[in-house]
């Protein structure tokens, strides 16, 4: 089964724990990292304000492949404490993405 990695970055708090969960689940070095919250904004965009903050999945993401082989969440949706993260059948992602809404931006490593 093929998998994607939806996230509703519309809702993300720039907590962090996606990219420390990371780093520690694959022994990443701090000069890198397998997923990376970025700041966009603030701007304003047609009359209103916008301040996003994006996690982004980098070439050394595999959707924790071992993890997802044991049953169990990859290690950036595991512990993401606004759960913005999803991991999931490419199948159900069209399904998903129109329910979260317009601020949803998909990774298929």
């Amino acid at each position: 089964m093929k998998y994607g990695m939806l996230i509703d970055y519309g809702n993300c708090t720039n907590c962090g724990t996606c990219e420390i969960a990371c780093r520690k689940e694959h022994g990443i070095p701090l000069d890198e990292w397998g997923i990376k919250v970025n700041e966009i904004g603030p701007k304003k965009l047609a009359g209103t304000w916008e301040w996003d903050y994006v996690p982004v999945p980098s070439s050394l993401c595999n959707l924790c492949a071992e993890r997802l082989a044991k049953g169990k969440l990859p290690a950036c949706q595991h512990h993401c404490l606004a759960k913005v993260i999803e991991v999931l059948p490419l199948e159900e992602m069209p399904a998903r993405m129109r329910a979260i809404g317009s601020k949803v931006t998909c990774y298929l490593p």
